[in-house]
Parts: C-alpha cells; structure tokens; sequence
C-alpha cells in the first residue's frame, strides 16, 4: 500500500508563482507516489486573518482553481477543505488537553511572526495553538510523510512530540511517526528582491493577464550594480536572471551572455523574460479559463474529497475517543 502524506496551504491571498515552485509542483509529483490529503487550511487562515476573513470563499474556489491547473488529480488525491472535517478541530482538542504550554511558546516560527508581523494582532490563544492544529491535521490521517520546508521542521518536530506523547499516555500506538519530506525548491525572490508574499504585493499571481505580467516584470528590480548599458552585468545576483532559470530555462545561457557582456539592457532583458513567463503559463491559464466558469465541478471535487477525509478522520476518532475513555 501507499504511504500517506498530508499538506495544504491557507486561502489568505490569491496564489502566485512562489506557490506553483514551492509546493505546487511538488504536489502533483507526489500524488503518484503517494495516498495524498491535500486541504485548503481555512482554520489556519482564520488564526491570521480573522480581523480581514470576508474573501476566504473567494480565495478557497481560486485556490482550488490553481491547484487544479498545476495538475492536481482529484482521482489521484483528495482534495477538500479543512472547516468541512469537523474533527480536525476534535483532534485539535484533545491535543490541545496534553500539550505543554512550553512546547508552544519555544516554536521559533511562532516568536518569529510575532516579531515580523506589524499589521496584524497575533497575541491570541488560537495563533499560540497554531501548532497543536497542525499536529492534529497530520495525525487526524496518520500520515507517514509530511512535504515541508526547512523552516517548518521545528513544527513537525512538535507534531511527532504530540504523537508520542497521546501514545504514551494512552498506552495506544495509534498515530504514526511522521516523516519530514524536505524538496528542493527553486530559489525564487518576489519581484522587489525580498521574500515573495501576499502580504507583500510582489509577486506575479498565477491568476494574472499578460497585461498584468507584463506591467509587473517590467518593475522587477535587476543587478543593483549595472547602471549604464554598457556596465557588464552579474547575472548571478540578478532577480531577473533567476526567473529566465525557473520559468524559461532554454534562454539560460544566452541570456547569462547578454547581461555578463553587456549585450542588452535590463529593460529588454524583462520584456523578453515578460514574453518568455506569458508563454510558460499558457496551458494553465487555458485550463484555469475553462474551470473558472466551471464552479459545479469545483464544489463536486470538494464534495467527494471532504467525503473521503471524512471517513478516514471518522475511523481515527473512534480509536482516540476509545483510547481516552470518552
């Protein structure tokens, strides 16, 4: 039988090309190796946004929309949303019961968005248990595998410390010791040079016109060092560079000549890179076009993989509630 592996995203914002390279991809790879769980995480989206939660349908249909472009197979994995499996938030519960404060508070990522993090309040019980939800979307389906990045692996770690613990305490090896899938990602900067985010508004949307890519790349920030056209330029460093790399990679030598020889500017470099992205995205903007008016399909997809996730936590609840005794 197939290993099992859980993951989701949050429908904060609408996807953008950091989304396709950083997860996406990955995404369809593993649904042929794997008994996939893919859910839109609307409760985690709520711990964030919930003084701004008036789009999240929107942003739950356009975001299922994207995954389905990028080649996710509703065949092949069940996809669904997290708030229509009421025990995630059950598990949640009882995970919530045993898990020690201290365990919470010493997660980097959590002292870390409370740092960063200026437009919104985070100070709140439910962004404290931000973790404890996690652990109990990997364990609710006793996933084996989990895909993460490198900065989610203190979360993980406290997942598999949830684990061992309720097994420990109930005397019960009813979850698993899940696996951290660590993936390559392609090195991908928003297009002012920082990390790509919503919160931002840096980046390329996969939902974007060529009208819109074209504005956008035409803004990108280049080599900071190259300020005439006929200074020589470090592709290297360059944001621009990096793209052509991801999303157009036949022009990779040729454009490392240009910039390195100063053999074109910077402007022509981004309107080749504009042309070059427009003609890469457009099989999924021709599938997004046709399921964009399509939301019947939408909702049966979300139908049946809320049914599957459904029966699967269904089966695991009845051990844990056998377990504690309730």
């Amino acid at each position: 039988m197939k290993k099992r592996i859980l993951s989701g995203m949050r429908p904060t914002g609408k996807l953008h090309l950091g989304h396709l390279v950083g997860a996406l991809d990955n995404w369809v790879k593993l649904q042929d190796e794997y008994e996939c769980y893919f859910m839109v995480a609307d409760w985690h989206a709520l711990m964030g946004d919930y003084e701004r939660s008036h789009q999240m349908r929107e942003f739950i249909t356009e975001n299922v929309i994207d995954w389905l472009c990028a080649g996710l197979d509703p065949e092949k994995s069940n996809i669904f949303v997290q708030s229509q499996v009421f025990q995630h938030l059950e598990l949640n519960m009882v995970f919530s019961c045993l898990t020690p404060l201290g365990w919470l508070e010493r997660c980097p990522t959590y002292k870390e968005q409370l740092r960063e993090v200026e437009t919104r309040n985070l100070n709140t019980y439910g962004f404290l248990g931000y973790p404890v939800l996690q652990a109990a979307d990997i364990l609710l389906y006793k996933a084996n595998a989990v895909p993460v990045g490198e900065d989610q692996l203190p979360h993980l770690e406290l997942t598999r410390e949830i684990a061992r613990r309720f097994n420990g305490l109930y005397k019960q090896e009813i979850f698993p010791d899940p696996q951290a899938l660590l993936t390559k990602v392609p090195r991908l900067l928003g297009l002012d040079g920082r990390k790509m985010s919503k919160s931002y508004d840096n980046a390329v949307n996969l939902s974007d016109t060529a009208e819109a890519i074209n504005k956008k790349i035409s803004n990108m920030f280049t080599d900071p060092k190259r300020i005439k056209l006929m200074d020589k330029g470090h592709p290297d460093i360059c944001n621009v560079y990096s793209y052509y790399a991801t999303f157009v990679p036949s022009m990779k030598e040729s454009v490392f000549d240009w910039c390195r020889n100063a053999k074109t500017g910077c402007t022509a470099c981004k309107k080749q890179l504009a042309e070059g992205l427009i003609k890469a995205l457009e099989p999924f903007h021709e599938r997004r076009k046709a399921l964009s008016g399509d939301t019947n399909k939408i909702k049966k997809i979300l139908e049946a993989g809320r049914e599957n996730a459904s029966n699967f936590a269904s089966n695991t609840m009845k051990e844990v509630k056998e377990a504690i005794g309730i």
